[in-house]
């Protein structure tokens, strides 16, 4: 077996579908691929599409539930030499997706992150988000560890040595991928594989959401801290940025008040999240928060 793509799942019915039809298109054979999907306890049909599609479907606890324990179990119930990992609001855009990301994977290069695009339904500031981090183009990526399981792929044998941190609140990617890196491997962008990556959050679980990433990152890089100020700073920086592009788009007015309340889940649950840090310096503060 080639690769096996691991999905995580809680309620995903909505997009679910999509993604699997999308999958069973890809250029890589049937016979070289199968599909895992770990679910934690749906209450609507995420389950029965799975096991429709021909789907392996694990169960998880919600209880047991992290983001690291979740993909730790589809892995070790996968049977792929190359382990692909999507969400399960994120859909495909085209039949080369597959084949794209799971092709650099080599000797040097052992994970691979895709492009992130958002849906219609996707908020204007994260759209943005999206076209800072997953660009069209091939590009350095903010460190060199970085890396997003909403859309990536991870040689097994690297999997087998290193594994998923069960612990963290979210984060898993970079966490593993620090690791990876500093035993001299490299982490690739491939933009060439591009998934269109749904999100229908509430400010609130946005606001969680940037929260539980903060809490993650203390312990992926501890010298990261973001005081009350900064935090006023970027959420002014983003929210100025986003209202000149929407501007220049000619959808101000349809989404000013969006872009202030995004702005400022996102920079208060940062800040909520990392607080308690130490100092680091602007200049890597700046990378890693500031809105470009």
């Amino acid at each position: 077996m080639l690769a096996s793509i691991v999905i995580r799942t809680y309620n995903e019915s909505r997009y679910l579908p999509a993604v699997l039809e999308s999958i069973a298109r890809q250029t890589v054979p049937a016979s070289q691929r199968e599909v895992v999907v770990v679910d934690s306890g749906s209450q609507d049909d995420t389950q029965k599409i799975a096991e429709a599609a021909g789907c392996r479907l694990v169960h998880i606890a919600q209880k047991d539930f992290s983001f690291g324990r979740s993909l730790n179990r589809g892995c070790e119930a996968a049977q792929g030499k190359k382990l692909v990992f999507i969400s399960g609001h994120c859909v495909p855009v085209n039949e080369v997706w597959l084949e794209r990301l799971i092709e650099p994977l080599g000797e040097t290069t052992a994970i691979t992150y895709g492009r992130q695009e958002g849906g219609p339904e996707t908020k204007f500031s994260e759209h943005m988000l999206f076209a800072k981090y997953f660009p069209a183009a091939e590009i350095p990526p903010p460190s060199p560890f970085f890396c997003n399981n909403a859309n990536a792929a991870i040689h097994r044998d690297v999997w087998n040595r290193f594994r998923f941190d069960e612990s963290l609140t979210g984060l898993e990617d970079m966490h593993l991928g620090r690791r990876v890196v500093a035993e001299g491997h490299q982490v690739r962008y491939v933009p060439d594989s591009s998934v269109f990556h749904h999100h229908h959050e509430t400010w609130r679980k946005v606001k969680i959401r940037y929260e539980r990433e903060a809490i993650a990152l203390q312990q992926i890089m501890p010298e990261v801290h973001v005081h009350a100020s900064d935090a006023l700073r970027y959420f002014v920086a983003g929210v100025m940025g986003d209202w000149a592009r929407a501007l220049s788009q000619r959808k101000f007015l349809k989404f000013a008040g969006e872009v202030v309340a995004f702005r400022f889940c996102q920079y208060y649950g940062t800040w909520k999240g990392n607080h308690i840090h130490r100092q680091l310096s602007r200049q890597a503060k700046e990378k890693y928060f500031y809105p470009r």
